[in-house]
């Protein structure tokens, strides 16, 4: 791979060994899950932004992420205004109340206009009002802001999945998209996703299993098992930034849980007031570093099985 254009000699966060083999990981990472703006919330970086920050550092690509709308036509406008960047930028669908809920067709125009990802819902889970009433944090992209939110739900009363669910798995299926579990509570990940398999969907994320949605590792092992990528928000293992909640132990015992070939790693950042997308990777590869992974493994974990899981193989620099 071509050296790293965001590599500073000079750096010294880390031996300078380090700090080539950081910077040579950087090239070909991709980032499945960044919150950049423009948003209802504060966001320090709006998507081209990221996008030329990332092509600096050699990314393969990038995949824009709002809770309340589809990000692909912007991220059109970059590609065809940008030839200029080397990173490949995506975008996604969350199914919260901005965009209609469990719409189908939202979902169809996002996969026509090149989205990668439907992320199941997310601030507008059931689970995600739980989970806010005991945490007691009020997240800033909330709807909250415009009216009232209100549950999506994706099951019926007897636990099967709804049929405007089904509805959404099918155009998953159909046109080869990535279906994300968001929000959910683990328990409807199991049934959602099951459903998902036996409707054809062959790609699927588990949404950070180490905070709000409640998944053992257990779980972690077993929805690896069904087929499933198992996502990591770094940011939450990482010290010195403000959504810190678990430790690096705790990143050792989720990703041996999956299997380094099961688990991929995103930034989950882009918020006002914390470390930058490309400096969560930049940390969180030095942590898988201190963990014990080698090159190899982490390489797979933050470009290689990424790209598997979102069908960007195409992406990737040659080895």
């Amino acid at each position: 791979m071509s050296p790293n254009p965001l590599y500073d000699p000079t750096r010294r966060d880390y031996d300078a060994d380090t700090e080539r083999r950081i910077a040579a990981l950087l090239v070909g990472a991709i980032d499945p899950h960044v919150h950049t703006g423009p948003s209802i919330a504060n966001r320090a970086l709006d998507h081209l932004d990221y996008a030329r920050e990332a092509s600096a550092a050699g990314f393969a690509a990038i995949v824009t992420k709002d809770h309340d709308y589809s990000g692909v036509m912007a991220t059109e406008l970059i590609r065809r205004h940008h030839p200029e960047l080397t990173t490949k930028i995506y975008s996604s669908i969350v199914l919260n109340n901005v965009v209609g809920g469990l719409n189908p067709y939202a979902v169809e125009h996002t996969a026509a206009m090149g989205g990668k990802i439907v992320w199941l819902p997310t601030l507008t889970a059931a689970n995600h009002f739980r989970w806010e009433k005991t945490s007691g944090w009020v997240h800033p992209a909330t709807t909250q802001k415009i009216r009232p939110a209100s549950i999506v739900p994706v099951l019926n009363d007897n636990r099967t999945v709804r049929d405007d669910c089904k509805e959404i798995l099918d155009i998953v299926a159909r046109t080869d998209m990535t279906l994300a579990s968001g929000h959910l509570h683990i328990s409807e990940t199991w049934i959602v996703f099951e459903e998902a398999k036996r409707r054809g969907v062959r790609r699927l994320i588990l949404t950070h299993p180490e905070d709000i949605v409640d998944a053992s590792l257990n779980d972690v092992k077993g929805l690896a098992s069904l087929g499933a990528a198992v996502e990591h928000s770094i940011c939450m293992f990482l010290d010195g930034n403000k959504f810190q909640t678990r430790t690096a132990e705790d990143l050792k015992n989720q990703v041996d849980a999956a299997g380094v070939d099961a688990t991929i790693i995103c930034s989950d950042l882009g918020q006002v007031g914390n470390i930058s997308p490309i400096e969560g990777f930049r940390r969180g590869i030095k942590l898988c570093m201190d963990l014990g992974y080698s090159d190899a493994d982490i390489r797979k974990m933050v470009s290689t099985n990424i790209a598997r899981t979102l069908g960007l193989e195409a992406d990737l620099p040659p080895a």
